[in-house]
């Protein structure tokens, strides 16, 4: 028998879950009731129970606080959390615990059962108490399961899919379906959220929408099936044509649910796309294009609504030049690295893009993508060095398709494109400073020689007009003034320190001319040489 604790500071919530479901059916007893988190601490030592269910706010020790310590107390322990209070972080921390499910007051008696009935066969699954026949049956489901997704991956959502000559019952055969001849519609349920918050919660939260979705739409449907990828649940409905209403309605139905368990995720927001009914299974991917392209509209029209698909339009004419002009007015500050100037042209083009009428969210989407594409082109085409810009275009396309507006997708554009600037900039810096410091040493090592700009020029491996802009740049002045300081401070130290006669040392420290040298010397120290050896010999 699977140990049960109930946990709960309210004593008729208590009584509700012991006399909601028979346990005796299920294989499950439960051997203790708790009404506060210190209570049931004490009970997950003595009674060492399978399954606590509990509030997530308890007095004494509150419920994250008490899943946290009897994890620690019974590691395999499995909780499911029943509350009411929607805050994003209790939901998110539980979960970060390992918590098996969460349910929301009041308590559906189906709901519980179902995850219930999971918590059952993942336990007999880990005592291995299972017959030969649960075994195979437990294989089967896996294996329709894994080939019913493999219809998304093979022929829906690839991109080489012979979709021409798609069969209803080659596809129930290959695929195990139940499709009928009838209507088809693909529907997508979309994430939004900080890339961090999809890694932690995305599988919780996805098999919540499953389970939302197959509870109402699957009694009105001949066959319905999902399949998560990323930060959407891609869906397929068959149903009769004279459902198309009902169908309607309870997938607007079941998205209001969604929204619910939303309160719980207030940094999370979902979205439903819906393509058109078709009735040949050969036009699935018209209504996947109409889903994804009413998916791409809640940048223009915001999240937390059911969008239908229109008809699909080609891009404004307007937008491939406006990208190509753009990418022509950003070419010169990204060639001098100058992240304003690119940031100025970007709003420029936002503001522009955003008053648009009838722009659609997914132009907005190709355009920022694209223009992304084209930075990371022209810094290459400059000789800039990025790391692996394949890899950085496919990191913003990540990010790009979790932002919720299109606000936010320009931010995204706008924060990569800064952050690949900085980076070079800083690579730069430490790239240039180093022949600098090169130049430096061997202008101190032979100041003594005629030397000049392109001697040193060559030595440290640039042209002469470049180095010598780089070294005012880093230096503060020109390589002539640099070497007469390096020259005059050498023959200071010889005025100090030897007896050498002027001319000697004006020859030691590189002048051929002693007029000159003497005419330098005064105007550097406000001396002239024998006065200066006077003064501090």
């Amino acid at each position: 028998m699977i140990k049960v604790v109930i946990a709960d500071d309210e004593v008729r919530v208590c009584k509700l879950l012991c006399n909601l479901i028979d346990w005796k059916a299920l294989d499950m007893e439960i051997v203790g009731v708790a009404h506060n988190g210190i209570e049931a601490l004490e009970l997950i030592e003595k009674l060492q129970p399978d399954l606590m269910i509990t509030d997530i706010r308890m007095p004494g020790c509150d419920g994250l606080e008490m899943i946290e310590k009897g994890k620690q107390i019974k590691e395999d322990v499995d909780f499911i959390i029943i509350s009411g209070y929607s805050h994003f972080e209790y939901a998110q921390t539980a979960i970060k615990y390992g918590v098996s499910d969460y349910l929301l007051k009041p308590i559906n008696k189906n709901e519980l059962l179902n995850t219930l009935n999971k918590i059952r066969e993942k336990y007999r699954q880990k005592t291995q108490q299972l017959s030969r026949e649960e075994e195979l049956q437990l294989q089967l489901k896996d294996n329709i399961g894994k080939l019913r997704s493999g219809f998304f991956v093979e022929m829906l959502l690839s991109k080489n899919a012979n979709r021409a000559d798609m069969k209803i019952d080659e596809i129930n055969k290959n695929y195990l379906f139940k499709f009928q001849p009838t209507c088809f519609q693909v529907f997508i349920v979309k994430v939004d959220c900080k890339y961090k918050d999809l890694c932690e919660n995305m599988n919780v939260v996805g098999e919540k929408i499953v389970q939302t979705l197959n509870k109402s739409l699957g009694k009105e449907c001949f066959d319905v099936e999902t399949y998560l990828k990323n930060s959407r649940v891609y869906g397929i409905l068959n149903y009769d044509k004279a459902k198309q209403d009902v169908v309607r309605k309870k997938l607007k139905s079941s998205f209001d649910d969604i929204l619910v368990q939303q309160r719980l995720y207030h940094e999370i927001e979902f979205t439903v796309g819906l393509g058109r009914p078709v009735e040949d299974i050969r036009q699935l991917e018209d209504s996947l294009l109409e889903a994804q392209w009413a998916i791409r509209q809640r940048l223009m029209e915001g999240t937390g609504n059911l969008l239908e698909y229109a008809e699909l339009k080609n891009h404004h004419e307007s937008c491939d030049s406006i990208i190509a002009e753009l990418t022509e007015n950003i070419e010169s500050p990204l060639e001098v690295l100058d992240s304003e100037g690119v940031i100025c042209e970007i709003n420029l083009l936002k503001e522009k893009m955003l008053n648009k009428p009838n722009i659609s969210g997914q132009e907005i989407f190709d355009l920022v993508t694209a223009i992304y594409s084209n930075c990371l082109m022209l810094l290459r085409k400059y000789k800039f060095n990025i790391s692996d810009s394949e890899l950085l275009y496919e990191t913003f396309l990540l990010h790009a398709d979790l932002c919720s507006s299109a606000e936010e997708l320009f931010e995204l554009l706008v924060e990569n494109i800064c952050k690949s600037l900085g980076i070079i900039v800083k690579d730069k810096m430490q790239t240039d400073i180093k022949p600098i410091y090169m130049a430096k040493q061997y202008i101190q090592q032979n100041y003594m020689k005629p030397i000049t700009l392109k001697d040193v020029s060559d030595f440290v491996g640039f042209n002469d007009s470049y180095f010598s802009f780089l070294f005012k740049k880093e230096s503060g002045k020109n390589f002539t003034e640099y070497l007469s300081e390096v020259r005059l401070n050498k023959a200071k130290e010889l005025l100090k320190e030897t007896n050498m006669n002027i001319a000697n040392i004006c020859e030691a420290v590189g002048y051929a001319d002693l007029k000159h040298f003497r005419k330098s010397f005064t105007k550097y120290t406000g001396l002239r040489p024998n006065e200066y050896r006077k003064l501090y010999a």
